[in-house]
């Protein structure tokens, strides 16, 4: 009797085939739906899934200004950020920063959930979030994501 060899096939840059997504914010819960996004752009959703190599796909969100914030988070939640000055903490409420800038918080909300290094902020720049219903991705030919 011969022994069977299995072997591990990782992914590399070479056999990584990379689709374009699109999703539409429409009503969506905030956290629910960047959690998908963030799955989608580490690559968890394909099979050759490498943790230590960049599979994942291209996302565009778009109509970011129409996404939900459940219980009371629209007045509760805050964004901080800090400008490098003395006394410069800046704090925002969530409805708010959702009328000034609503890409902000979907971006903010995916940024948290990728690695924290070189990897993930490699996977980051794979996302475009627009507040419209246009986007600037048409010549990719993205695939609608339902989920």
């Amino acid at each position: 009797m011969s022994k069977l060899h299995f072997t591990t096939k990782h992914a590399n840059e070479a056999t990584v085939q990379r689709n374009w997504y699109v999703v539409d914010g429409t009503n969506q819960t905030v956290g629910r739906m960047c959690a998908r996004i963030a799955a989608v752009l580490r690559g968890k959703n394909k099979a050759y899934y490498t943790p230590h190599v960049d599979c994942g796909d291209y996302v565009i969100v778009i109509n970011a200004d129409k996404v939900v914030l459940t219980g009371a988070k629209l007045d509760q939640k805050e964004y901080q950020h800090f400008t490098g000055y003395p006394g410069g903490q800046k704090i925002e409420m969530a409805k708010d920063l959702l009328r000034r800038r609503p890409e902000v918080v979907i971006e903010r909300a995916v940024k948290g959930m990728l690695p924290k290094n070189r990897l993930g902020r490699k996977m980051y720049k794979k996302l475009f979030v627009y507040a419209g219903a246009e986007h600037a991705h048409k010549a990719q030919q993205p695939k609608e994501l339902k989920f």
